[in-house]
Parts: C-alpha cells; structure tokens; sequence
C-alpha cells in the first residue's frame, strides 16, 4: 500500500486539444509516486475526448454535459474525485517532472497551509513571470489583485527576487494545490463567478476560515495565458469587474464594506471613460454591464453564493494601499517597490 498521501491532478478541459496535446506528455513525466490524472471535460465540441481516448487510454476522463465555466466545473467533477490533494491545473501549463514535491512536502510540514501555487513563470519567455499568479497572489484595499512578479499589466524578469515560500492572499488557479478536505469544507468555487476571480474569493473564504495560503517557489510551471479569452477581451473584463464587486460584497465585514466599494465604484468609473476616450468602447460598455450584473446579483442571487462563516480575520497578502495610486501616480511598477516602501 501506497503511504505517500494521493494527488489528483484535475484539468478542466474546453476545446483545447491542441494545449493537451502539447503539455499532457509533461505532465505524465510527473516523479511523485501516488498521483493520478484526471481530465474533466467541460461540453467541449472540438476532439478532445476522442483524442485522449485513443492517445492516453489509462487517463481517466470525467465528461461534463456543457461548458460550466471554471468555477462550476471543477466543483462538480471533484466530487467524483478521492484524493488528499487537488492539483488544479490549466491545460496550457507546462510542468517539470519534479514539480508536485515541493508543495506536497510543504503542506504535510504544516497542517494550517490549506493551498499554494508554484512559481509561475511565462511559457513564451521564461525568464519573466506569468500574469495568473506569478509567484503568489496579492489584494490591495480596494479589491485590486497584483502578484509577486505582477503589477497590473507588468511582469518583472524573474532573478530569484520572490523565491520566499510565505504566506500569500490567493493562490492562482493556473496551478491550484489544495487540501481536498479544505476545498470541500469551503463548498468549493462560488459558480456564481462563472470563471475569473473565483480562485481569489475562494482563498479569501478559506483565509477567514483560519487556515493559511503559502506560494512555493521551489516548484516552477511554465503558463501560456490566456487560452480561453485572452487578456483585453471584453467578456474577460465583465467577468472581473462583476466578480471582483462580489467578492467584496461578500467577504469585506460591514464597516468597511460601505465605504471601500463606492471608493471602488469611483475607481472603475475612472478606468472606464479612460477606455471609452482612448478609443475602448468595448471596455466601458463591459464595466457599465459588470455593475449593472452586480447590482442584480445583490438583488436576486445573493442568498445562492457562499459566505463565509466569519468576517474578520488578520489576512496575509492584503495590502493596505491603494494599488491605482502607488503604480499610476508613484510609478511604481515592481510588487517590491509598491509592498515594501511607505506613503
């Protein structure tokens, strides 16, 4: 009998045959010695299923009935996968054979780590970070995610700057290791959220719930990006403007929840004539939709999304700073200059 604990490496599939075929044989090379492969398929109409069928017989395929978009996804094929981790991987990542040790070894050293993500690096230049996650998931006051390795649009060179394994805000989803018994705990990705963002409401639940969030530098990927909607399109940006709006509706206690998001109300509307005047009408109507889509959702849907247990907790990766004034007005551009310096 096996007594190393089981990880279940899950990848939501969507018409991507083309990613499976070119990073699935990585994945295979994996060293860890009690892993499996499970590939769930979200209603694709390409010939993903028929290729894996034919090419990987011995990877077990679980076959969705229509797209239901990451966060509804993943939720209902892990409940038909046993496990004592989650690996939740893209499609479009690139691994090395030893790449599941690092974070395993860190999770069973300390039982209050729920989840970590590798260091993520850009499969097109790999010396420089990957926009989904870097080396480890940030939030400022005002609901703004950033990594290490990623300001806004911004991806640093990566020189070993940010290989501390420590505690994070979120992990990414690009690459999610994740306790099974957390994730289910937490009920899972609100699929409310569709995709984008879930990820980050989900680690900031189970922050609340007490447990912690770490990044693991010692373990790297390689992340295409963008394989689904590329950055700049304009479904990507509804979904996380709407999204990001829900999860501070959710997760912000009161008395700060009634301030911070008609500050961040004021921030959007700013980004959104920014596009509209630079020539981005798509990008402004998106924003107008995605407060519209929020509204509606704290009207009618509110009671169907998960809430955490408690609101008040000391969270690590937050950052009390307002990200659009250290980057647009400073012009500071790394996570070093804009986490470690004051004012």
């Amino acid at each position: 009998m096996n007594s190393l604990p089981k990880a279940a490496v899950v990848i939501l599939n969507w018409n991507g045959r083309k990613f499976l075929e070119q990073f699935l044989p990585a994945v295979l090379a994996t060293t860890y010695g009690n892993y499996e492969i499970v590939i769930a398929d979200n209603g694709s109409s390409d010939d993903s299923v028929p290729f894996l069928q034919q090419t990987y017989p011995q990877i077990r395929i679980i076959r969705l009935d229509k797209n239901y978009g990451f966060a509804k996804g993943y939720n209902e094929a892990l409940k038909q996968v046993q496990a004592d981790y989650y690996v939740l991987l893209n499609s479009d990542v690139e691994v090395i054979p030893g790449w599941l040790e690092p974070m395993i070894e860190l999770l069973e050293k300390d039982k209050t780590i729920a989840a970590c993500q590798p260091k993520i690096l850009s499969f097109a230049n790999k010396k420089i970070f990957e926009y989904a996650g870097a080396a480890g998931g940030w939030l400022d006051k005002y609901g703004y995610p950033f990594a290490k390795g990623r300001v806004f649009d911004i991806c640093e060179e990566d020189h070993g700057q940010y290989d501390q394994c420590e505690p994070i805000f979120w992990a990414s989803g690009a690459s999610l290791f994740i306790r099974a018994t957390v994730f289910h705990e937490a009920k899972g990705f609100d699929e409310y959220f569709f995709a984008h963002q879930e990820e980050i409401d989900l680690c900031w639940r189970i922050q609340l719930a007490g447990y912690k969030i770490y990044s693991c530098p010692a373990s790297v990927i390689y992340h295409v990006g963008g394989g689904t909607l590329p950055r700049g399109n304009s479904l990507k940006t509804y979904l996380n403007f709407r999204n990001n709006h829900i999860m501070l509706s959710k997760n912000l206690p009161l008395a700060k929840k009634l301030w911070i998001i008609p500050v961040r109300n004021l921030l959007d509307a700013v980004s959104a004539w920014k596009g509209l005047l630079s020539g981005d009408g798509g990008y402004f109507i998106a924003i107008l939709r995605a407060h519209a889509a929020f509204i509606k959702w704290w009207l009618f849907y509110k009671h169907k999304s998960i809430f955490p247990d408690s609101r008040e907790a000391a969270l690590s990766g937050y950052l009390q700073k307002n990200m659009v004034w250290q980057h647009f007005v400073k012009k500071r551009k790394k996570f070093s200059e804009i986490v470690e310096k004051t004012g």
